[in-house]
């Protein structure tokens, strides 16, 4: 089986496989006598049948099946002894000549392969990085004073609440939403500071392309079409942040995933009213979220961005900005 390449530009590649009869003649074959032996048919007895009438039977099913089984094997062997750097999976190509799928022919697959760039991005103190403090409104301020007031004068059974208790448990709570609101807002500006830094370009024809097939059973074309700036955007991040990593030398160790994990499972149950979780359950849970490999997937996602986060905090210049409640979200 020959392979060849063709490169359309710094990031898309087209791949042709050149499969001969015998490449595919010796495992076809195989599979032909294993259903020999399996199948049954009235007049014969199990394993009887002539190979005449499993070819008849099974021959277009089983063809296909070698064929792309061996196509899948040789793309995979082919791109990791290239170290070729494939974003999503290969898709047939556009230029895919027709096949006569017959026993004996020899047959040529083409695919499209989307390529990642290479990632140059440095974290030095001249990047300058808002920082914002946020200071409540007064009207805001008063208003939730007031909702408070009228809350605590309709509870039954609780004991009543002075003004400056009210005033205090409002300052305390808007305190910790605007700092939980800062601290997401610095998160996402430096995401989006670093990404732009890096300058990155990705094939993005090829990207929905995938996107398209490979959530053809979730999503038409015209709603990936809409969520596709906030992927691109995210997929940026991701080369940025493993590009980060490496410079850094920064790793993800097992004890970063399990204080993740209990960290997670604390705020679950935290949403539920539950402060305090046995630790037999706690331990249960965690080990749980740890043999799920969507959870493993989404942990080391997690990880990786507090520790790149962490380290462009300390490199970089936070530098700090007053603003409203109010501007603050407008901005």
């Amino acid at each position: 089986m020959n392979v060849t390449e063709k490169k359309i530009d710094a990031l898309n590649l087209e791949l042709s496989l050149f499969v001969e009869a015998a490449d595919y003649a010796e495992p076809l074959d195989k599979r032909y006598r294993e259903l020999k032996h399996k199948s049954e048919f009235k007049g014969f007895r199990k394993g009887m049948a002539p190979m005449s009438l499993i070819k008849k039977v099974y021959g277009d099913q089983v063809l296909s099946e070698i064929l792309n089984r061996l196509v899948g094997e040789q793309l995979d062997q082919y791109i990791n002894e290239k170290k070729l750097n494939v974003l999503g999976e290969p898709l047939p190509s556009e230029n895919q000549p027709d096949l006569d799928w017959k026993e004996g022919a020899d047959f040529t697959f083409v695919f499209d392969l989307g390529l990642a760039p290479e990632v140059k991005v440095e974290v030095v103190k001249e990047d300058i990085i808002p920082s914002y403090k946020i200071t409540a409104d007064a009207d805001e301020k008063k208003q939730m004073v007031e909702n408070y007031k009228e809350y605590w004068s309709k509870k039954e059974g609780a004991e009543p609440k002075t003004d400056e208790e009210i005033e205090k448990e409002v300052g305390d709570r808007l305190a910790s939403q605007y700092e939980n609101e800062a601290s997401w807002r610095l998160s996402k500006d430096i995401r989006d500071f670093y990404v732009k830094k890096s300058g990155i370009a990705l094939p993005e024809a090829f990207l929905k392309r995938w996107l398209t097939a490979a959530n053809k059973e979730k999503y038409t074309a015209e709603e990936v079409e809409k969520q596709f700036p906030a992927f691109l955007e995210d997929l940026k991040w991701q080369l940025v942040r493993g590009t980060l990593m490496k410079d850094f030398d920064l790793k993800v160790e097992e004890a970063d995933l399990k204080a993740a994990a209990e960290a997670y499972v604390h705020y679950q149950y935290a949403m539920y009213g539950m402060s305090e979780i046995p630790k037999q359950m706690l331990d249960e849970t965690v080990a749980g979220m740890l043999q799920d490999r969507n959870q493993i997937s989404r942990l080391i996602e997690q990880v990786e961005d507090n520790k790149v986060l962490d380290k462009i905090k300390a490199t970089a210049t936070l530098k700090s900005k007053k603003i409203s409640s109010v501007k603050f979200r407008q901005l």
